[in-house]
């Protein structure tokens, strides 16, 4: 009693002087408190954290015994969640040991502290106002620290224990209540935990405690579940992508840590059951396959059964999910595979999925996605990695361009020569094996995926002419095409083969329709490049050049401006996002769908750099999500549009699941993008340069950036803006009225909450990897003079490692782009600070090595 006597006296006292003094008119400065006021373990716990080494990006869980009680780094299976939580604190406890939590400088703050406070009879007000002065000190002494105060979980008097706690359940409602009034006055975000906690008497309840007050592991495992989008980020309900054509959340949530069961009847559903099993034995979770529940209440099940569906109902599905069961039902195993995958992401805390239910199936058939292995060679390990991104993200063609002029990297028993390394001009003796061509193949067909193999011909067939000593269309030549791809279908279960016809000249006008012809009596459908050589109808064409539209009696496949070693990142995902498969929202008998290439012409220096460099990932996830959707603009647009209007807003929409997945499922894999969508410039220009890219106009002088009224110029949005696309006109950009030998200035305002250097990328060309195109010049960004400013300070280039070095398809690209090299460090200031591009051009005319890219792309990226 004395204790809290002495302590009553001491807050009073202490919020007299913090609000005399007034929240922001004077430097908050912590008070002092005697030690006798705090327990031995209280002292024991603090010493432990003062000891303990400071580590940056730190998710810090403070408050009492409740969050004590949380094994916070194992829930979220994460060593930067820390737990600093002493049990019997107070909020002046935490007012005490603030310095040390403020000296690590923690990217997240997650609070809750009051009901010992209120066991001690402190006012509800005088508890609101110590945790008021909590988020004022913190956002004054680490401003870039976000914090979290989460509501006082309710109590219960059902057990006879802590009754001066658990008599305090209308207190706790009241300073929760201020808690949340008070979140934008005091920049923090308010959790309201305690709803969920409730019973339906407002009250604890009985499955979480044991005692009214202290929690239980399942507890515990709901809170992760609340909290879980706040530390990492994340939008309250899962990002699901691609989207569902039909979703809708519903109250509640299944306690996925309680399922043992999975119910299957149909046993041609044990390969999808055994999936599943997978699944949550990766997330921790044990279960069992039983053809029924039994005495099992938490179950998931799967089931074939008639669900109607506008497009591809061999892909369609239901998936409910109530507090006690989820329900997976299809037409197929294929629907049901489909289904698995949405589970998988609506399962992302391990602990609880929110309830809802989702109707859904493909807009297109066809959903591919291609590697050329034939220029660069991929390890089949490399290969799997990408089919399992595509598996996730329900792609269903894997398009293997096998052949090239470079090298043929496929087995043939019949003529071991094409391997021959000698034969190779890039990976000699690099190719893949008739066994691992099968294991790849059986690979893809366990994820649903189409293995479709692709022998060139009679193009991009220099490989074959230095191994076989003859061209493809000669008559020895055709014979022999004939038995390579006799020995293909007899060698490999696979329904489609492409065979290319594409960049050649056909002197030989019976040697594609041979070629169908004998594919067709072997039982396969071909698939061939548009525009290519003289096709039979029937012949699936695979669109590659911009102008190229659908056929009759040729079913379309799009690749046209779908090239990843065309685009950088941000221009990737906008893109390919826009996109208008087909030019149609919706596929059909003659519009198939979609394949997304990776065509690196230039030789790499590791196979990872076919991945790294062509952002990968994020595109291939904006391209699923277009196939699977329908819909999309048209062709091709590079701009993410401006606010307000829809194609804008649905790119935002977008953008928030893609972030979302780019932070939970690729942290070990290359996903090269960040949020542009927010990213606004102000143009100004176009100022005439007569070909002198050098010349200085007024936006350079310090004192038109100083009188600048940003309002009077126009928006463009994006983190790549492309002035003029290097295929304009097809290809439209940011910039509708293009003027040759003219500069542009661009400037925006970035806010930055402290003093000391951010990372950037920087670019002014974004060199292809399908070009010969030079490095850029010593000192310079680019060939063009383009220049970029800071608080008028000028930023300078990178020390280029191939400085000046003319292009060659046979030098690698080491740190020419800017989503590969290391980030620019740029000094900021506290506050506003001003970014000035110079963007000027000489000429529009070009060169296929050396195309004209007037763009540039300035853009903070932030540590996970």
């Amino acid at each position: 009693m004395v204790h809290r006597k002495i302590y009553a006296a001491v807050v009073l006292e202490f919020i007299f002087l913090f609000f005399a003094t007034g929240i922001g008119k004077a430097q908050l400065k912590l008070p002092q408190y005697p030690d006798s006021l705090f327990s031995t373990y209280y002292h024991q716990r603090w010493s432990l954290f003062k000891a303990l080494p400071k580590t940056e990006g730190d998710i810090i869980f403070i408050g009492n015994s409740i969050t004590d009680g949380g094994e916070w780094g194992n829930l979220f299976d994460n060593i930067k969640v820390k737990n600093r939580g002493i049990s019997g604190d107070i909020t002046a406890g935490i007012i005490n040991r603030l310095d040390e939590i403020v000296e690590r400088k923690p990217a997240k703050v997650f609070l809750m502290i009051g009901v010992n406070d209120l066991a001690r009879n402190i006012s509800p007000d005088s508890v609101v106002k110590n945790i008021l002065f909590i988020a004022s000190y913190l956002r004054q002494e680490t401003v870039s620290t976000k914090l979290y105060v989460q509501s006082v979980l309710p109590v219960n008097d059902i057990y006879g224990k802590f009754a001066g706690h658990t008599s305090k359940g209308v207190q706790i409602k009241i300073v929760n209540e201020q808690l949340k009034q008070n979140a934008g006055k005091y920049n923090y975000t308010f959790i309201d935990l305690h709803s969920a906690f409730c019973n339906t008497e407002g009250k604890l309840n009985t499955q979480f405690s044991n005692d009214g007050l202290h929690l239980k592991g399942e507890a515990y495992l709901l809170w992760k579940h609340l909290v879980f989008p706040y530390v990492y980020g994340l939008q309250q309900n899962p990002s699901l992508i691609p989207k569902p054509q039909s979703l809708q959340w519903n109250n509640g949530s299944f306690p996925i840590y309680l399922c043992k069961t999975i119910v299957v009847k149909e046993k041609t559903l044990q390969k999808e059951a055994v999936l599943l099993q997978q699944q949550l034995a990766q997330k921790g979770l044990h279960t069992s396959i039983k053809p029924n529940s039994g005495n099992e209440k938490i179950v998931i099940e799967l089931n074939l059964a008639k669900i109607d569906a506008p497009e591809q109902p061999d892909e369609a599905y239901q998936l409910k999910v109530s507090n006690d069961k989820i329900s997976i039902t299809a037409n197929t195993g294929h629907g049901i595979f489909n289904a698995l995958q949405t589970l998988k992401q609506l399962m992302r805390d391990g602990s609880m999925i929110n309830t809802c239910e989702i109707t859904d199936w493909p807009a297109f058939p066809i959903r591919g996605y291609m590697v050329d292995v034939g220029r660069n060679f991929q390890s089949v390990k490399q290969l799997k990695q990408q089919i399992e991104v595509m598996a996730a993200y329900k792609l269903n063609i894997f398009h293997f361009h096998a052949t090239e002029d470079i090298a043929w990297r496929m087995q043939s028993r019949r003529y071991p020569q094409l391997t021959a390394a000698k034969n190779m001009q890039r990976n000699a003796g690099k190719f893949y094996s008739i066994a691992e061509i099968k294991e790849l193949i059986n690979y893809c067909r366990e994820r649903q995926i189409t293995f479709l193999p692709e022998i060139d011909m009679p193009g991009h067939s220099a490989a074959f002419k230095r191994a076989m000593g003859v061209d493809m269309q000669s008559e020895k030549g055709v014979t022999i095409c004939k038995n390579i791809l006799t020995e293909l279908c007899r060698e490999f279960d696979v329904p489609y083969v492409h065979i290319g016809g594409d960049e050649v000249e056909i002197t030989n006008k019976e040697f594609l329709p041979q070629m169908v012809d004998l594919l067709k009596s072997l039982g396969k459908t071909v698939v061939a490049w548009d525009p290519g050589g003289n096709l039979p109808e029937g012949t699936l064409m695979q669109m590659w050049v911009g102008n190229a539209k659908p056929k009759d009696k040729y079913p379309a496949i799009d690749s046209r401006h779908l090239y990843l070693n065309h685009f950088d990142p941000f221009d990737g995902v906008v893109a390919t996002f826009n996109h208008q498969v087909c030019d149609t929202s919706v596929g059909g008998k003659d519009k198939l769908g979609a394949i997304l290439c990776n065509w690196p012409d230039r030789k790499v220096e590791k196979e990872e750099d076919l991945i790294n460099m062509n952002a990968v990932y994020p595109v291939m996830l904006s391209f699923a999500e277009r196939c699977w959707q329908g819909g999309g603009w048209r062709n091709y647009l590079s701009d993410v549009g401006s606010p307000g209007n829809e194609r804008y807003n649905a790119f935002v929409e977008f953008e928030n699941r893609l972030l979302e997945h780019g932070s939970l499922y690729f942290k070990n894999l290359s996903f090269p993008y960040v949020r542009q969508s927010d990213i606004e410039w102000k143009l100004i220009g176009p100022f005439a340069n007569k070909g002198k890219t050098e010349t200085v106009f007024e936006p350079e002088a310090a004192s038109f950036i100083n009188t600048l009224q940003l309002k009077n110029y126009p928006s463009v949005f994006g983190g790549t803006i492309w002035l003029r696309h290097f295929w304009s006109p097809m290809i439209g950009s940011h910039l509708d009225n293009q003027q040759d030998s003219s500069t542009y200035y661009a400037v925006r305002k970035i806010w930055s909450n402290e003093t000391g250097e951010k990372k950037f990328w920087i670019g002014f060309n974004n060199i292809g990897r399908a070009n010969a195109t030079d490095s850029p010049p010593a000192g310079e960004w680019d060939y063009k003079n383009s220049r970029v400013w800071v608080n008028g300070k000028l930023i300078p280039p990178p020390d280029w490692k191939h400085a000046g070095q003319k292009g060659s398809l046979e030098t690698s690209l080491i740190d020419e782009g800017f989503e590969y090299r290391k980030p620019a460090k740029v000094y900021l200031q506290k506050g506003w600070n001003t970014i000035l591009i110079k963007a000027p051009i000489g000429t529009f005319k070009g060169e296929w090595q050396n195309p004209v890219k007037w763009m540039f792309t300035f853009v903070e990226i932030m540590d996970n």
